[in-house]
């Protein structure tokens, strides 16, 4: 029944809308923006106010702020520079990235900073990509003092102050040991902040500006970029972090006069992007079609096979699982997919309704956004409110039930 020409029913896509409309109506998920893609048809829905005490309503153009689903956007840069042969995937990086010489290694992860060892080997291009380089936001070790001094360091997104520029983070990163050896297990975050120092020491452009030549600009990625200009700040909503004890919405970060509002120092690809929702449907579109958009190639097909297939052992895997499965709290029940391309998360089993294949990742601030090749299908839910409590991560696994149970095929 309702059958659309596009492999999504139209019972389907009405209980989508349905779903949605009852977080928003909910009160807890003031607006968002959701867009769902197969088959050449797209359907997008738009919904509630750019505030939570109302305002402006959420337009399709609507900017968000895109918190961790910039890696897999961000990833793109590195494989363009695989692509073109001026980085290697076993090459060390110490030529273009001299502070991480020399590493040396905690002997035990919760010990003191000076009790070490010295790296087997050199970190690699290979370790970056994966995130195995040996330091990364680890929430299986936090009070450790090396995790402290990651924090003190302000190596993290406005935690508490804003980033500095690259050479300074790069000199701060340097001064620090390393959790785990060079290649042996997966950690988070550190190493997509650290893949935009290095594309841009290897291209001799800043970060923004290869990706806006290489990738954006090719894509017609318009509103993408690492801060709003002046002229579209008013597409921006507020950033929300709910009190997770009380539920009362915070602003984290207001639009003007914002994190946001300004050039940031520090272009960060783990996490400093923004977005609208047709830009990165059309980014995902592009994996989707093995690196092609029109008649453009953006990256080789062998590049986004790379990206969006499991790059990591059980080993390696063994910290993010824990977070997944064991610290579930944490998490909100998000990241139980199984495996790690580059820059994104890969499903190895079926844990939902989403198959084995899918790839994509979510962001802090609320917001998801996968691409799935059995089924040539892309969904993207962009909203205001970040996961300081579950609301936002419940709209994401609802979307994403609602989107699969719309197949009719």
């Amino acid at each position: 029944m309702g059958k659309s020409n596009s492999g999504f029913s139209g019972t389907g896509l009405r209980r989508l809308r349905e779903v949605l409309a009852r977080h928003v109506d909910s009160g807890k998920i003031p607006g968002l923006v959701a867009l769902v893609s197969r088959g050449g048809e797209t359907h997008v829905e738009t919904m509630g106010t750019m505030r939570h005490d109302g305002g402006a309503p959420m337009r399709r153009d609507t900017i968000f702020r895109m918190a961790s689903t910039s890696k897999p956007v961000a990833m793109a840069a590195s494989m363009v520079l695989l692509d073109e042969c001026k980085l290697r995937l076993d090459d060390p990086v110490e030529p273009w990235l001299p502070e991480l010489a020399d590493r040396r290694v905690l002997k035990r992860i919760d010990g003191p900073l000076d009790d070490t060892v010295p790296a087997r080997r050199p970190i690699t291009v290979r370790d970056l990509l994966t995130s195995t380089f040996g330091l990364g936001m680890d929430m299986t070790s936090l009070g450790t003092p090396v995790m402290n001094a990651v924090f003190e360091q302000g190596l993290t997104p406005d935690l508490p102050e804003p980033m500095p520029e690259p050479d300074e983070w790069m000199r701060r990163l340097g001064t620090l040991p390393l959790m785990h050896q060079p290649g042996e297990r997966w950690q988070y975050h550190l190493s997509n902040d650290l893949l935009g120092v290095l594309v841009a020491r290897v291209s001799g452009q800043s970060f923004e500006t290869f990706l806006r030549e290489r990738v954006f600009g090719p894509l017609g990625m318009k509103d993408t970029g690492f801060h709003v200009p002046a002229e579209k700040i008013d597409r921006l909503p507020p950033l929300y972090a709910p009190d997770p004890q009380t539920g009362e919405f915070i602003v984290w970060d207001e639009a003007e006069g914002g994190r946001h509002s300004r050039p940031p120092a520090f272009q960060g690809g783990g996490g400093g992007l923004t977005s609208t929702v047709d830009d990165y449907h059309a980014y995902f579109r592009m994996l989707l079609h093995g690196g092609i958009c029109g008649s453009e190639r953006i990256l080789s097909r062998p590049a986004v096979q790379l990206m969006t297939t499991n790059r990591l052992t059980p080993e390696q895997q063994a910290a993010r699982h824990t977070v997944a499965t064991d610290n579930v709290h944490v998490s909100f029940g998000q990241g139980q997919h199984g495996g790690w391309g580059f820059g994104m998360a890969v499903r190895t089993y079926r844990g939902d309704y989403a198959p084995i294949g899918q790839f994509g990742w979510d962001g802090g601030a609320g917001t998801s956004t996968y691409a799935d090749p059995a089924n040539q299908l892309t969904g993207i839910l962009l909203t205001q409110v970040g996961m300081s409590v579950p609301d936002s991560a419940r709209l994401v696994h609802d979307f994403w039930t609602t989107v699969y149970q719309a197949i009719d095929d």
